[in-house]
């Protein structure tokens, strides 16, 4: 790969995002901020960059240091978080800000095999952090970085039965410059080699591109089989107080989204349990909420009822105006938007 072409588009056509140092201050000197790296990596992660961005300025300005971000309760945490969605990357950079604070006086390691003891920090994060931010020549593989190796190298089969053999690929092409070398391809990816078109004419490595020979370099990368994604079934209890406030509790510590806001549920099966109210009350369904999980798809019927407020002491009364203040993930902004109150 002539990582040269790729350095000199990437000096004239780098993005301006808020995480990064552009190649031209760089050049001067200027490095980057492990702790916007590693937050921006740690946003990125199944989300894309225009979601992300509101995001990263919002927790910057409220905690523009690791520092900062040790010393927010989880809560402040989770709430800033909502809707991003992978609710476990929000708990893991809480106690990654800590473990940075009290294990590395504030500092992060400086390699990938030092960075991934931190916690939520695995491979991938690693690598990127330990390239932008202190020039570690180590890969940086992403799905943008899969798709345009897929597509240079024509590769015959799915992504995953050669991952391997592509960070092996794109080791042996690390340049000195390994940071804008990892950025400058994210943004190929991004860009110019894109999921759905491939612009061969203005892609720096098109003339050792295998894939822009052929009639559609945007076959690859080569979709593997997919598996049926299983289906899970319960009940959504959306309770309102007669001061029209809405009662929230908190998801238990471990599990899928842990430590989250919820309305009540039922238990989620695979068979529909039967219905199961909380408190006594005038109940009404009001539709159902479908919610795509990684693993497997959720399909809620939402009921709704004012009832009484007492005997209820496991959570807390929320006004409708404060919803907006409350981790509550997407789900469960769906289950009460259904239900009216969203």
């Amino acid at each position: 790969m002539d990582t040269a072409a790729v350095l000199a588009w990437y000096d004239n056509h780098a993005r301006n995002l808020p995480w990064r140092i552009s190649p031209a201050d760089r050049a001067k000197g200027i490095a980057p901020d492990p702790y916007r790296v590693w937050l921006s990596e740690v946003m990125l992660q199944q989300t894309t960059v225009a979601a992300v961005k509101a995001y990263f300025l919002r927790f910057t300005g409220l905690w523009p240091t690791v520092f900062d971000l040790a010393a927010a309760p989880l809560d402040a945490v989770l709430k800033e978080w909502a809707g991003l969605g992978y609710y476990a990357r929000a708990r893991n950079l809480h106690a990654c800000a800590q473990a940075v604070v009290n294990e590395h006086g504030g500092k992060f390691p400086t390699t990938s095999e030092a960075l991934q003891t931190l916690p939520g920090v695995g491979a991938y994060t690693s690598a990127a952090i330990a390239a932008i931010c202190f020039d570690e020549p180590v890969a940086v593989l992403d799905g943008n970085l899969d798709r345009v190796l897929t597509r240079y190298y024509a590769l015959p089969v799915p992504v995953r039965d050669a991952k391997e053999e592509l960070r092996g690929a794109l080791q042996a092409s690390v340049p000195k410059r390994a940071g804008d070398f990892a950025q400058a391809m994210m943004d190929l990816g991004a860009t110019i080699c894109a999921p759905r078109t491939a612009i061969c004419m203005l892609c720096p490595i098109q003339p050792g591109c295998i894939g822009a020979k052929t009639a559609d370099p945007t076959r690859y990368p080569l979709k593997a089989a997919k598996t049926e994604r299983p289906v899970r079934k319960g009940h959504a209890f959306v309770m309102t107080d007669p001061a029209g406030d809405v009662y929230l509790q908190t998801r238990p510590d471990k599990g899928l989204l842990a430590k989250m806001t919820e309305v009540p549920t039922s238990d989620w099966a695979v068979d529909l349990p039967a219905v199961a109210y909380p408190v006594e009350g005038d109940w009404y369904h009001r539709g159902q909420v479908i919610h795509v999980f990684t693993h497997f798809r959720l399909e809620l019927e939402i009921w709704s009822a004012a009832v009484a407020s007492a005997g209820l002491d496991k959570g807390w009364w929320a006004e409708p105006k404060a919803l907006k203040g409350e981790a509550l993930p997407t789900l469960f902004r769906k289950v009460l938007a259904v239900a009216g109150l969203e």
